[in-house]
C-alpha cells in the first residue's frame, strides 16, 4: 500500500488469474474477503496473487483501523461503499490488532482456523483456535527531520513548538492508539497516564481513526510527531521512501519501553467458503510467507525459528536494529478487554 494516501480505509481488488495450475475444484472465479489493521499490504499483495494463482480465487482486501473493523464484523453487515467505491462483502478472514481480536471471539463471529501453530508462542494462540498471530510489530512513534532537537523523551512530546503539530491515532478506534493509552498505563499508572494525555492534548491536533493516515503527514510536515507502527514505518522507509525519523519516547530514567503487538486472524463465522480462508490463513503462516514479511514488510514473523533466522539481518531498517535497547512489554489482552470500556471512558473524559 502506498502510505502517502491519506485514507481511512482502502479497497484492493486481486483479480483471480486465470492460470493452469489452479485446482480443478477450487471454484475459480469466486473471491475471498479479507478484513485487516493498515501496514501489511507489501506483503498481503504477493502472498495473495500466490494463493490466486494456486486456487483461482480472488482476494478483496479491506484496511481500516481495528475498531471499525471488529464493529462491522460484529454487526454482520456488508460495509457499504466509501466515496462511491463498491460496497465490501462481509469478511471471510479478519486481521487485527488486540483486543479488538479478543472483543470479536467474546462477540461469537470468530469460528477455529485450524491453523498450524507449531513453533508459535502459545501466549498468542486463542485457546480454542479462534484466532492466531500472522505478524508482529511494536508501538513507536515518527518525527519529521526537521525538528530540533529531535524528540527523545516523553516529556518532550509536550514541548509548546509542537502545539498544532503532533498527532497520535485515537484509543478504542485504533490499535496502535490503544496500544498507547495501555503502554502509558504501564508506565506511569492510570491516573498519571490519564493527566499526561490530558496536558498532551494541547499539542494533540484531533482524533484519527487509523495509525495509517499519520505516517504521510508527517513525512510531509504536515504534523512534526505522531504514535506510529514500527512495521508500517519501516516498510514505509523502505518501499516508499517516507521522509520521518522513528523513535522510542524515554521516561525520566533513561529506560525505553514499547508494548508489542501481534496481528491477529481468524476466519470469520460470516464466511461462505470456510475452507478457502484457512487455506489462505495457512499459506500466509507457511515459512515461506513469514520469511517474506520480514524481507518485503518489515514484519517480525511469529514462527520463532524464522524470527531467530530473521534476527541476524544487519538491515539497519530491520525491526532488530530499532528494537536494540528497548523493552517490550506485553499485556494480558483478556485482561485488558475486561477493563477497556472504563479505561477509554476515563480517558474521554481527561481529554475533553
Amino acid at each position: 500500500m502506498n502510505l502517502r494516501r491519506p485514507l481511512t480505509a482502502l479497497i484492493t481488488i486481486i483479480a483471480s488469474v486465470a492460470t493452469g495450475c489452479a485446482a480443478p475444484d477450487s471454484g475459480r472465479g469466486a473471491t475471498i474477503t479479507v478484513y485487516s489493521s493498515s501496514g501489511l499490504s507489501d506483503w498481503y499483495r504477493p502472498q495473495f496473487e500466490k494463493f490466486t494463482a494456486e486456487t483461482g480465487i480472488g482476494v478483496t482486501l479491506f484496511e481500516a483501523g481495528s475498531g471499525e473493523l471488529v464493529s462491522r464484523v460484529n454487526s454482520r453487515a456488508v460495509w457499504e461503499g466509501l466515496d462511491g467505491a463498491e460496497s465490501v462483502p462481509p469478511a471471510d478472514l479478519l486481521i487485527t490488532l488486540p483486543p479488538f481480536m479478543q472483543k470479536a471471539a467474546k462477540a461469537g463471529v470468530l469460528q477455529s482456523g485450524g491453523a498450524d501453530t507449531t513453533g508459535i508462542s502459545p501466549e498468542l494462540v486463542e485457546a480454542a483456535g479462534l484466532f492466531v498471530p500472522v505478524a508482529l510489530t511494536a508501538l513507536c512513534f515518527i518525527a519529521n527531520p526537521s525538528v530540533t532537537p529531535m524528540p527523545a523523551t516523553w516529556d518532550d512530546l509536550l514541548r509548546p513548538e509542537l502545539k498544532g503539530k503532533l498527532q497520535y491515532s485515537t484509543p478504542g478506534e485504533a490499535g496502535d492508539g490503544t496500544a498507547l493509552l495501555l503502554l502509558l498505563q504501564q508506565l506511569m499508572g492510570k491516573r498519571d497516564a490519564l493527566d499526561f494525555l490530558a496536558e498532551l492534548q494541547s499539542n494533540n491536533v484531533g482524533p484519527a481513526s487509523s495509525t495509517a493516515v499519520l505516517g504521510p503527514k508527517v513525512a510531509r510536515g504536515e504534523l512534526l510527531v505522531a504514535n506510529g507502527d514500527l512495521q508500517m514505518n519501516l516498510a514505509a522507509i523502505k518501499n516508499d521512501k517516507s521522509r520521518f525519523d522513528i523513535f522510542f519516547p524515554a521516561m525520566p530514567d533513561g529506560t525505553r519501553t514499547s508494548i508489542s503487538l501481534p496481528y491477529l486472524a481468524g476466519v470469520t463465522t460470516l464466511t461462505t467458503r470456510p475452507d478457502e480462508a484457512r487455506r489462505l490463513l495457512a499459506l500466509l503462516l507457511s515459512d515461506e510467507a513469514q520469511r517474506a514479511l520480514h524481507s518485503e514488510a518489515a514484519g517480525i514473523p511469529v514462527r520463532e525459528s524464522i524470527a531467530r533466522e530473521t534476527a541476524q539481518d544487519t538491515d539497519a531498517l530491520s525491526p532488530a536494529a530499532f528494537l536494540t535497547g528497548v523493552t517490550m512489554w506485553a499485556p494480558d489482552w483478556y485482561t485488558v478487554l475486561t477493563e477497556l470500556d472504563a479505561d477509554l471512558e476515563a480517558y474521554r473524559v481527561a481529554v475533553e
